[in-house]
């Protein structure tokens, strides 16, 4: 099971929210390259972007931060990039770029039709991120809550061709309380593409259950705040996971 660091950009800089609120931001960084450096000289194989602002602009806010992070890795660490990506145009600008996997979220849920062109136009690159509180996917940046249910999506999304979901409880993201394992297991269970878990991922615990769920198809964990506060090791996390999965 991969770890995979988050760099969430705000401004050019790479912060962390709490469930998701913009004003409820901690700057980490104020260059998110040498961050990208830091975790790629600590082992990750994979690093989680999100532009932020651009999730809110429905449209990319911060190029050259991302840009300056994928000359950071090369391709040594591919690189998964969401926030504001509404259009194919987009997907294929950040492609060519070197993002490995573009993340589609809110365009996903109220566009659907984008989603399946966009797997269609870019098979294998395309992940859907789901964010949830109580089962409800929420969009906008998680400012709106929907009444469409997490697993309904999931379900038809993977029929679309997606590469992987992004399953994100937003009531404990930034809050270091835990992972939602009950919720993100289940929605496994439920697929046959990969699921990555999001939201709390904490300590060297969450590690060992999230990896007891790989047999399930949880593939993945989104670490941010957790790392950048110390509470998590990436190196430690990184290194049970690998002896956990064999």
């Amino acid at each position: 099971m991969l770890i995979i660091p988050a760099i969430d950009l705000k401004d050019g800089h790479c912060v962390r929210l709490k469930q998701g609120d913009m004003q409820a931001a901690t700057v980490f960084s104020e260059d998110p390259a040498a961050m990208a450096r830091h975790w790629a000289a600590q082992g990750a194989r994979r690093l989680h972007l999100v532009d932020l602002n651009g999730a809110f602009a429905g449209k990319p806010r911060n190029e050259d931060a991302i840009k300056a992070v994928i000359a950071a890795v090369g391709d040594d660490v591919p690189v998964q990039l969401g926030g504001g990506i509404r259009d194919l145009d987009t997907i294929e600008r950040w492609l060519d770029d070197g993002v490995s996997y573009v993340i589609i979220g809110t365009a996903a849920v109220k566009t659907p039709g984008f989603l399946h062109d966009a797997c269609y136009a870019f098979p294998g690159h395309i992940m859907v991120a789901l964010d949830a509180k109580d089962g409800k996917v929420a969009v906008d940046g998680w400012s709106k809550l929907t009444g469409h249910d997490v697993l309904d999506l999931a379900l038809k999304f993977q029929d679309y061709g997606v590469e992987a979901i992004i399953h994100t409880d937003i009531g404990r993201d930034g809050m270091m309380n835990g992972v939602n394992i009950e919720a993100t297991v289940a929605l496994a269970k439920a697929l046959t593409v990969p699921v990555i878990a999001s939201g709390g991922v904490t300590d060297l615990e969450d590690v060992r259950r999230l990896c007891a769920a790989e047999p399930e198809g949880v593939t993945g964990a989104i670490a941010g705040r957790s790392l950048y506060e110390g509470r998590l090791d990436f190196a430690a996390a990184q290194k049970l996971a690998d002896e956990l999965g064999g």
